[in-house]
C-alpha cells in the first residue's frame, strides 16, 4: 500500500495508510512547509498525499528517510524550523541527481533510437538494390518494374493512412500544382536509377550517382542564383575526377548505363530546386513524409500511361512463364524490393526531421559506401585497384563537400 512517512503527536516516526493519515507539530518536511494548522482527516491530507505520490519512487523513498535524519540530528524536542531545514537541504540534494539520471537515460534512448534508424536505412537500401538488380537483370522492363514499385509504395501509404498510424494531410488544388512538378522529377529520377542499374553494376551505378553535389551546385547556381564559395567548388574537383577514373576502368561500362545514372543525377537535384522555388507557404505545407507520400500516388499515375505506351502489360504471370523466368521468384523479388524501397525513403524522411540536413548528407555518403561495398561482395563484381580508388576519391569528396557545406560565412563586418 501506498503510504507516506508522519510523525505522530508523540514525535515517533510511523508508516500510516493513506486512510490513516497523523500530523501534528512534528509531521514529515512536506507538511511543515504550510504555516496553517492541518487537522487530521483525510480531506485536509488529499493534496499532500497526491503530491506525495506523484513522486519518483526513489523520490518517495528519500522523502521518507529526510525526516529519520533531520529528526536524528535535532532530536525530540527541537525546532520546527530546525527539522525542516535538516530535511529540505537532504531532499534538495536528491532531487537534482535523479533528474540528471532520467537526462542521461532520455538521451541515451534518443541515441539508441536514432541509430536504429540510421541501421533500417541502410539496411533497407541494401535489400533494395539487391533485390532489384536481380529482377531487372532478368526481366528488361525497367518502366514496368519502376510503376510496379510506386504501386507498392501507394499500397504502404494508404494503410499507414487509414490505420492512423500517420495522419492523412489535409490537401488543396493548389497544393497539388505545386507539387505536380516534384513528382514529374522524382518519377523520372527513379526510371532512370533503374535503367541505369539493369545495364550496368549496382556498384557503378551509385559511383556515378555520387555526382549528385555537383549537379545541386550547378542548378543552384543556375536557378536560384547561389553562388557557391571556393571550398565548395574546390571538393566537387576530387567528386568528379574520381567518377572519371573508376568509370574508365568498369568493368560492366556502357554508356546506356552511364548516362541514365547521369539523368537521374540530374533529375533528382532538379527535384531539390524546384522544391525550394515552387513549395507552398510555410503554413500550408505538408510534412515531409506526407509530402513523399503524395509525391509517391502521384508518381503512379503519372508513369501508368507511360508504362502501358512503351511496354504494354508484361507483368503477368503468362508472360513472365513465356520467357522461362519462375514466377514466383520474380513476383517474390520485385515485391520485396518494393517494399524496401518505399521504406528506406520512409526511414530517410523521419531521420531528417531528427538531424540537420548535413548531417543526413553525411549519413547519405556512408550508406552509399556501405550499399557499393555489400553489392560488390554479393554479387562478386569484379573490381580493378584503379577502379577501387576512383570509387574511394569521389566518395571522399562527397564526405569533404558534405563537411565544408557546416560551415557556416563569416558574417561581413559593416563599414563605418
Amino acid at each position: 500500500m501506498q503510504c507516506i512517512a508522519a510523525l505522530n503527536y508523540s514525535g515517533k516516526v510511523g508508516f500510516h495508510g493513506i486512510g490513516n493519515i497523523t500530523t501534528g507539530p512534528r509531521s514529515h518536511p512536506m507538511l511543515l512547509r504550510s504555516k496553517v494548522p492541518f487537522r487530521p482527516n483525510l480531506e485536509s491530507a488529499k493534496p499532500l498525499i497526491c503530491s506525495f505520490l506523484r513522486q519518483p519512487s526513489e523520490a518517495r523513498l528519500s522523502s521518507c528517510s529526510v525526516l529519520g535524519s533531520a529528526l536524528t540530528k535535532y532530536g525530540n524536542g527541537a525546532s520546527r524550523d530546525g527539522c525542516v531545514r535538516a530535511g529540505a537541504a537532504q531532499q534538495d540534494g536528491a532531487i537534482p541527481s535523479a533528474a540528471a539520471d532520467d537526462d542521461a537515460k532520455g538521451k541515451l534512448m534518443k541515441t539508441l533510437q536514432l541509430g536504429s534508424l540510421f541501421g533500417l536505412w541502410y539496411l533497407f537500401n541494401i535489400y533494395f538494390n539487391i533485390y532489384n538488380k536481380q529482377v531487372l537483370k532478368a526481366y528488361s522492363f525497367p518502366i514496368t518494374i519502376t510503376n510496379f514499385q510506386f504501386v507498392v509504395g501507394t499500397v504502404m501509404v494508404l494503410f499507414l493512412w487509414s490505420t492512423g498510424l500517420h495522419k492523412r494531410p489535409k490537401i488543396t488544388g493548389s497544393q497539388l500544382m505545386a507539387i505536380l512538378p516534384l513528382a514529374c522529377v522524382h518519377t523520372m529520377g527513379n526510371l532512370f536509377t533503374n535503367m541505369s542499374l539493369g545495364k550496368v553494376s549496382v556498384s557503378f551505378t551509385h559511383t556515378i550517382k555520387a555526382m549528385e553535389p555537383f549537379f545541386s551546385v550547378l542548378l543552384s547556381a543556375l536557378f536560384l542564383g547561389d553562388v557557391p564559395n571556393p571550398l565548395v567548388v574546390a571538393s566537387l574537383a576530387p567528386i568528379v575526377g574520381g567518377v572519371a577514373l573508376a568509370s574508365m576502368t568498369e568493368a560492366s561500362f556502357n554508356w546506356a548505363g552511364f548516362w541514365s545514372a547521369m539523368a537521374s543525377n540530374v533529375t533528382f537535384q532538379s527535384r531539390n530546386v524546384l522544391s525550394k522555388k515552387l513549395m507552398v507557404k510555410k503554413e500550408e505545407s505538408l510534412d515531409n513524409i506526407n509530402l513523399f507520400s503524395i509525391i509517391t500516388i502521384m508518381s503512379l499515375f503519372l508513369l501508368a500511361p507511360v508504362t502501358l505506351f512503351f511496354e504494354g502489360v508484361k507483368f503477368t504471370p503468362s508472360y513472365i512463364q513465356s520467357v522461362g523466368l519462375d514466377v514466383k521468384v520474380i513476383a517474390l523479388r520485385a515485391l520485396l524490393a518494393g517494399v524496401c524501397f518505399h521504406s528506406y525513403q520512409q526511414v530517410s524522411y523521419m531521420i531528417l526531421q531528427k538531424v540537420s540536413p548535413v548531417t543526413h548528407s553525411v549519413g547519405n555518403c556512408v550508406k552509399r559506401v556501405v550499399v557499393i561495398v555489400t553489392s560488390v561482395l554479393f554479387f562478386r563484381t569484379p573490381v580493378s585497384s584503379l577502379n577501387a580508388l576512383g570509387t574511394s576519391i569521389a566518395l571522399a569528396g562527397v564526405f569533404a563537400y558534405s563537411r565544408i557545406k557546416q560551415l557556416k560565412p563569416k558574417p561581413k563586418l559593416k563599414a563605418e
